[in-house]
């Protein structure tokens, strides 16, 4: 095996970990996939991993419900740094005006990824929301919108911030998506710092 293969290789092993134990509360596990200055970017939170664990927690213990599945990934290696770019959908249920919802938002971690005592962390997580829908968990039911505020949310997570908003997040409008300016700086910045800049939060 080359090296680069390895080390791609290496870097979805610990993309797929973050996945598997941060949805299982394995929370000792899940930070070790952190870099020590690790930063998680999400609708509803923006800081250091450790914050995002414990927000994580007090959301677990009031019956907040988000977990990830994983698609494929392309990774762009230089040193020791990486751009990593994993396909997934974010899931959340809630609910909606007494209605019990499920959301489901696809789109991409955009991860900055180095190599950490030997070992590949991540090192700053933006994901990129591409697209997402609402469904009622019962199939007979019907939730009616609040058309007015869904307009006010941004195209490629508007249901998930609604669902956020209503159970009292503050959400973060101006993330990247699949198109636009947000998510071109994204690109340069990953660039920037794949080719040896600083890191630009």
């Amino acid at each position: 095996m080359n090296e680069t293969l390895k080390n791609e290789l290496e870097i979805r092993q610990m993309i797929e970990r973050w996945a598997v134990w941060r949805d299982a509360g394995d929370w000792d596990r899940f930070a070790t996939v952190w870099h020590p200055d690790g930063v998680m970017m999400a609708t509803w939170f923006q800081g250091p991993f450790a914050d995002f664990i414990r927000v994580t927690k007090e959301g677990w213990a009031k019956g907040v419900s988000i977990l990830h599945f994983l698609g494929g990934s392309a990774i762009d290696i230089a040193g020791d740094r990486a751009i990593a770019q994993t396909k997934m959908t974010i899931s959340q249920r809630g609910e909606v005006d007494g209605v019990l919802c499920d959301v489901v938002c696809t789109g991409r971690f955009y991860d900055f990824v180095v190599r950490h005592e030997g070992q590949w962390k991540l090192l700053h997580r933006q994901p990129i929301y591409e697209k997402d829908r609402i469904d009622p968990v019962d199939p007979s039911a019907t939730v009616a919108l609040d058309q007015t505020a869904l307009a006010t949310m941004p195209e490629g997570y508007r249901h998930l911030a609604l669902i956020q908003t209503r159970i009292g997040y503050t959400v973060k409008m101006d993330m990247p998506m699949l198109k636009g300016d947000a998510v071109q700086d994204l690109y340069q910045r990953g660039a920037a710092w794949l080719a040896g800049g600083a890191l630009e939060r």
